[in-house]
């Protein structure tokens, strides 16, 4: 069978070879990317590393990629929200497993680790600001795995249901999706975080329950979330990138992951804005924990 020539308006490189939003070529990535929001997380996580090959930057997209411990890394930022999350990951799986001379998808599979080091807001009243979680179920309050075959087949479609039916899920609001992070990290990782459900919201405000001057559509939904439970199970915390992360990492192939440093305390109305000490302590930890990983 002939393989599909994927047009140039589908996938768009750039006259200098590199792929159109992230500004790389294929040979400027790892097999190990650690994503940011925060551009300048960036230069943080790369002050860590034993050398660096190359520095891109385009848009909110800044790329280093070098080595640690003599593991070779990328630290990319994405910017906030889910859909600079289906920009990064399509183009980072094009890098990965198409041939840009000729535009089909290359016979062997590259499998890449996608682990997004972030800030979160805590859902519960144990949970304390400074500590990290992982993302062992991510929940998308966005609608976009839903745009991709086999969004079913990737999603808990039982804690789904129970979910909306415990929460009373408005029908003017997509259905939520739940994606479990790849098992291999998880074990890699559970030593040194706490096991989480982590939500990712597609707003910081009214989607996250903040009321500034409009109110929420549903006042008590964060009550609800806090409250449900599933077989011991409860949610966390509050993001805005882990679930589309999660989602098309599991319907590409990729092992991903999603790890966040607790800023705020949204149960007690607490934030800490001097948060840095925190994140430093969570880089290195994922960096120590990444140079070991197979």
């Amino acid at each position: 069978m002939q393989q599909r020539v994927i047009a140039s308006s589908e996938l768009i490189i750039n006259s200098d070879g590199s792929i159109f939003h992230l500004h790389l070529k294929p040979e400027q990535i790892a097999d190990t990317v650690i994503m940011v929001g925060d551009p300048a997380r960036v230069a943080m996580i790369a002050a860590y590393f034993d050398r660096v090959e190359c520095n891109v930057s385009n848009r909110e997209f800044n790329t280093v990629t070098g080595s640690y411990k003599g593991k070779r890394m990328t630290v990319m930022s994405t910017g906030i929200g889910i859909g600079n999350i289906d920009i990064s990951v399509t183009e980072l799986d094009a890098l990965a497993n198409v041939d840009f001379a000729t535009r089909t998808v290359k016979e062997n599979f590259r499998r890449l680790t996608l682990v997004r080091l972030g800030t979160s807001g805590a859902l519960q009243p144990d949970i304390e600001v400074g500590e990290v979680v992982f993302a062992r179920t991510s929940v998308g309050f966005d609608s976009l795995l839903g745009y991709y075959a086999g969004r079913n087949e990737v999603c808990d479609r039982d804690m789904e249901r129970d979910f909306m039916a415990h929460t009373t899920w408005s029908e003017v609001l997509a259905p939520p999706y739940f994606v479990n992070a790849d098992n291999e990290l998880w074990e890699h990782f559970k030593d040194s975080v706490t096991e989480g459900i982590t939500i990712a919201a597609p707003g910081f405000y009214a989607p996250q329950g903040r009321h500034v001057r409009l109110q929420p559509a549903d006042t008590e939904l964060n009550a609800k979330v806090e409250s449900w439970r599933y077989n011991g199970r409860r949610i966390t915390n509050f993001e805005m990138e882990g679930s589309a992360l999660a989602g098309l990492a599991a319907l590409m192939g990729h092992r991903a992951a999603t790890i966040c440093t607790i800023i705020a305390q949204r149960v007690a109305k607490q934030a800490q804005t001097d948060y840095k000490p925190y994140v430093e302590r969570m880089i290195r930890m994922a960096l120590d924990k990444l140079a070991t990983l197979e």
